[in-house]
């Protein structure tokens, strides 16, 4: 069953698998790392749960814009390889950084994550869909598979982030969903050889031009604002899922 499927499909399983390893091992330990005292033990910002909610909020949410610009980038310029890609590195960077005990390891950490997250989650689900042609009957159980890879990394993200960061140190923790990060970026690039008809940077056609500059249509138009209606509708449940 699963040998029928292209063979980047399992480049992008383990991939995506290790960076939401790295996202919800961090997310799990960010809260607690905020709110612990100073005094701890395991010594943590020290910071009132209001202000921690706030910061684990905006966070949350700006993880989630930033996938639209990650996007726009990939499907006019990059390409969602190239994006993918280096969004893994930011994120390698992002998690690294939060293992310092330094308030501005703390932000600039976040921000490269948000970074990071933005330019890798919305294209690597892209470049699943891409491995198969138009109509193949493959394509939904690829999917599946695919998010299959989520759940396990997302399990084992809170078994082993979580129990190291409450056991050694909150640090400790970042750090190790650093080096998981790391890990699905060296499998990426040990993969590109299975990945090269897939996510490459769009190219230029003589018609380009032309059909930018076309009016939409009253259909086109109907289509937008369904979109943007869905996109409220989503980012209003993850808030309150969240």
């Amino acid at each position: 069953m699963f040998k029928e499927h292209p063979k980047g499909l399992y480049i992008l399983f383990f991939t995506e698998m290790w960076e939401r390893f790295s996202y919800y091992g961090m997310r799990a330990i960010l809260t607690l790392y905020m709110i612990t005292e100073v005094a701890n033990k395991n010594p943590g910002l020290g910071w009132d749960d209001a202000l921690a909610l706030s910061i684990y909020g905006w966070y949350t949410m700006a993880v989630y814009v930033m996938s639209i610009p990650g996007g726009i980038i990939a499907d006019r310029w990059l390409g969602q390889k190239k994006t993918v890609l280096f969004g893994g590195i930011l994120l390698v960077f992002g998690h690294s950084i939060l293992a310092i005990d330094a308030i501005w390891a703390f932000a600039t950490g976040l921000t490269l994550i948000v970074l990071g997250v933005g330019g890798l989650k919305p294209n690597i689900s892209t470049m699943v869909g891409g491995l198969y042609r138009e109509g193949d009957p493959r394509r939904d159980h690829g999917f599946t598979v695919f998010y299959i890879g989520i759940n396990v990394g997302a399990f084992l993200a809170s078994l082993v982030v979580g129990g190291v960061g409450e056991i050694y140190g909150w640090h400790y923790g970042f750090g190790l969903a650093g080096i998981g990060m790391l890990l699905g970026v060296s499998v990426f690039l040990y993969g590109q050889k299975y990945l090269k008809h897939v996510g490459n940077p769009p190219k230029q056609r003589t018609g380009t031009k032309t059909a930018i500059n076309t009016p939409l249509t009253k259909i086109e138009k109907d289509r937008m604002i369904v979109l943007f209606l869905s996109f409220i509708i989503i980012i209003a449940f993850w808030a309150a899922f969240e």
